[in-house]
């Protein structure tokens, strides 16, 4: 038996004195020093008795160190379970509690704080990374072996554990295997045409899918080179298009960039591909950047169970609002919620999914994960969405953001559309709040331009003339900003919180 993930990423790689990484600073990692640093995880990780199927828990900063803990953790056959860099102590104590992980990493300066947690829940070794790379880590791959025998692991055993952001209820660890990682990166490069001859500029997170198993392992899978950069500079990344040729972000990334005086066609002539995800884009924005760079974004749809689901073509068009036709391999449904009966084209209902890219269930929680799959094998994703007649899927929003309004459904997206319309309208989030006499009151929270004039008045007005009333809000409020997390989703559990008195 072969190390499925490593292998395949073995069978890719181009010369290995190709370079891999270059980093801000000009620093670069070749291929081949990319196989050796790993080596030298892997046999740090196996000397520290990590052994295949243990998990190991990584709190750090992102750097190349990182994406070598990664991979040698595939390597020594472990499963590797990266935590948001955000996360408090607190918050940290229940994943270690939960996946129980041989080792756990983290960054230096926070060692003081974790360690005492870590060894509460009784992790066997605790050890430090930093962003500048230094640490304990580090000093442990310097003394061991550039060289590795990978330990054989199948296509349906654990690479990863991803947690679920959980802004509702217990957060739960989406088992990801060899396969599901390998498959969504071969059907990516295959589908956004990537080759050895690509320089993808990287600024997203590494310990979230798009980050590390959409934008590294496609990378990985192509033979690629990417310049990674810590975190998202406006400025450094127009000034880096001259020597790439594509970009992943998230769309505040590109509402950023937008705002930039030197975004031009010009300064994006030699980008091939620029690609979107992990939060809606909205139309606007996609129309603007077509009009300042010539460039159409190409917005996708995934989510940590199962990596990526589809996409808007390569070749062909690509939908504003949309998030395009399923990957190859991966199946995509619409269905009536409750019953799992399939619905007619336009028709809104439960996106569900089947395919290689889709999780092995959730971590030690078996009635959960059975209760989200279909007989015939369909992940019932949550989200809400409707496949049009030309087959693309449009995501409505999630099953939990359904607003029930006087006994009437009402799917926010449809008002958010109408709302983001208006001129003066920067975004919005349409969300429900109690209210004693519908159940819940249909509310929009709108950001608006600095110098737009524009009222609640203004608003409800507007979309009195494009929508049936039980739609309508109850009320308009204007925020400066509309809150997010780290991946640049609205967080509408914190709007509903902040305004659920508001009709009382």
């Amino acid at each position: 038996m072969t190390n499925h993930l490593f292998d395949y990423f073995r069978s890719r790689l181009p010369r290995l004195e190709r370079t891999f990484i270059e980093t801000a600073d000009g620093r670069t990692i070749s291929y081949g020093e990319l196989v050796t640093r790993s080596a030298r995880v892997a046999g740090a990780l196996a000397a520290l008795g990590v052994e295949p199927g243990n998990r190991v828990a990584v709190q750090a900063e992102k750097s190349p160190a990182f994406l070598d803990l990664y991979l040698g953790c595939v390597r020594a056959g472990a499963a590797f379970l990266p935590l948001n860099t955000a996360y408090t102590p607190a918050e940290i104590e229940y994943f270690l509690d939960d996946a129980e992980p041989s080792l756990f990493v983290c960054d230096p300066a926070k060692r003081a704080a974790l360690e005492p947690i870590a060894r509460a829940k009784r992790v066997p070794r605790i050890e430090t990374l930093g962003a500048d790379e230094g640490g304990t880590v580090s000093v442990r791959c310097a003394a061991s072996a550039g060289s590795f025998a990978d330990v054989a692991r199948a296509a349906g055993d654990i690479a990863a554990i991803l947690y679920t952001s959980g802004t509702t209820g217990r957060s739960k660890g989406a088992m990801l295997t060899h396969e599901n990682l390998r498959s969504n990166a071969a059907a990516l490069v295959d589908c956004w045409h990537f080759t050895a001859r690509d320089v993808l500029i990287h600024a997203l997170p590494v310990y979230h899918t798009h980050g590390l198993f959409v934008a590294t392992n496609v990378v990985l899978a192509a033979g690629a080179a990417m310049i990674f950069l810590r975190k998202f500079d406006a400025d450094l990344i127009v000034t880096l298009f001259a020597r790439a040729t594509s970009m992943m972000g998230v769309p505040t990334f590109y509402t950023r960039l937008l705002q930039h005086p030197g975004l031009t066609k010009e300064a994006a002539r030699g980008i091939r591909l620029f690609v979107s995800g992990s939060a809606p884009l909205l139309a606007d924005t996609h129309r603007e950047w077509q009009q300042r760079t010539g460039h159409a974004i190409l917005e996708r749809y995934g989510m940590t169970e199962t990596g990526m689901n589809t996409s808007n073509p390569y070749d062909g068009e690509r939908l504003a609002g949309a998030v395009g036709l399923p990957l190859p391999g991966v199946e995509i449904r619409v269905t009536e919620p409750e019953t799992g009966a399939a619905v007619p084209a336009e028709t809104i209902g439960m996106i569900e999914v089947r395919g290689p890219n889709v999780f092995a269930g959730y971590w030690r929680m078996p009635d959960k994960t059975k209760a989200e799959f279909r007989a015939d094998g369909f992940f019932v994703t949550g989200d809400l969405g409707k496949i049009d007649a030309k087959g693309y899927l449009h995501i409505v929003g999630r099953g939990k953001d359904l607003i029930i309004s006087g006994g009437f459904n009402v799917y926010p997206k449809e008002v958010e559309s109408e709302i983001d319309a208006l001129p003066g309208v920067v975004e919005s989030a349409v969300v429900g709040v109690p209210h004693a006499d519908f159940g819940e009151a249909v509310t929009a929270v709108v950001v608006k331009q600095s110098a737009a004039k524009l009222s609640e008045a203004d608003v409800l007005a507007a979309l009195a003339q494009r929508l049936a009333k039980f739609k309508l809000p109850k009320r308009v409020i204007f925020v400066p900003d509309l809150p997010r997390n780290t991946m640049g989703k609205v967080q509408k559990n914190a709007l509903r919180d902040r305004y659920r008195k508001l009709y009382q």
